[in-house]
């Protein structure tokens, strides 16, 4: 569990999640799912569902969301139209404000390392990607962990930090080979969006920046503190809980590590990567 602390040594990795945080795709993830859902006269997607989406493998977010939308048609032709329509917006994908130049200067900035930590799966990425490829060319390909890579068993995507700790490590490993020292958890500052992902980022032993949706941020009003410790949930909200019950997923499970408590320090709210406060974190020349 994180100690309360505020004499942390200065970042030297800086571990990113990509929907929602680097670029716009989690706004295409909702069109592309609300144009199925209208099609099949049913409701779009409340962001009380689609909080408990964010972040996750897309295996676990698909049994939360079908939970939830009860479609009339088979799961095989909405995996058909879904696929189809973000083949057609995932290419359209931008970065969100502030990113570009957040990247830049963290490369340029001496001794601060750079991974990449995302659910998506390699094709997924592909499509979104590839027209970026200067952006994404801050991280190098063996520090890219993406969401079907083999090293994270079945079950451990976010919540759980396995993530988190494999982008450290594909750092660490290079680092040996270079004979240098390795990079602690609590010097590793993570970048997420999503209330799973603060959570799999703080389980890491790491520190954690949330940049949320506005719409996110107001599904979690009051609850800033709990989202920031790794201890939100989905209780409170019956809609969410059945969702999430019938879908067989959430819960704490064994060996997926501590999350904080309240106000210990570890983890910030920011509302935007623009103007970042690369001081606090100790990073300098950036």
């Amino acid at each position: 569990m994180g100690s309360l602390k505020n004499n942390f040594p200065p970042v030297r990795a800086c571990l990113f999640d990509m929907d929602g945080l680097l670029l716009d795709t989690e706004d295409i993830y909702t069109l592309c799912n609300n144009i199925i859902l209208r099609a099949c006269d049913r409701p779009n997607l409340p962001w009380n569902i689609k909080a408990q989406l964010q972040g996750r493998p897309g295996p676990e977010a698909g049994e939360i969301f079908h939970a939830w939308a009860q479609l009339p048609i088979p799961r095989a032709e909405y995996i058909r139209q879904n696929t189809e329509l973000q083949r057609q917006h995932f290419p359209s994908a931008q970065p969100l404000p502030g990113v570009p130049q957040l990247l830049a200067a963290l490369s340029a900035a001496r001794g601060v390392h750079l991974a990449l930590a995302t659910s998506s799966h390699a094709a997924n990425f592909k499509l979104k990607t590839s027209h970026l490829q200067a952006l994404f060319d801050h991280f190098p390909e063996e520090q890219r962990v993406l969401g079907d890579d083999p090293r994270i068993p079945p079950g451990r995507g976010k919540p759980a930090p396995d993530i988190y700790l494999l982008a450290l490590e594909t750092i660490n490993g290079r680092l040996r080979k270079q004979g240098k020292r390795e990079i602690a958890k609590e010097e590793c500052l993570v970048f997420e969006d999503s209330v799973p992902g603060v959570e799999a980022g703080r389980r890491a032993g790491m520190r954690v920046v949330w940049c949320p949706h506005p719409e996110l941020l107001k599904e979690y009003r009051g609850r800033e503190k709990e989202v920031l410790a790794g201890i939100a949930s989905a209780e409170g909200n019956s809609q969410v809980k059945k969702a999430m019950e019938e879908a067989a997923v959430g819960g704490e499970g064994e060996g997926r590590g501590w999350p904080g408590r309240r106000d210990d320090g570890w983890a910030e709210l920011l509302r935007s990567l623009e103007g970042f406060p690369y001081v606090k974190y100790g990073i300098g020349d950036a």
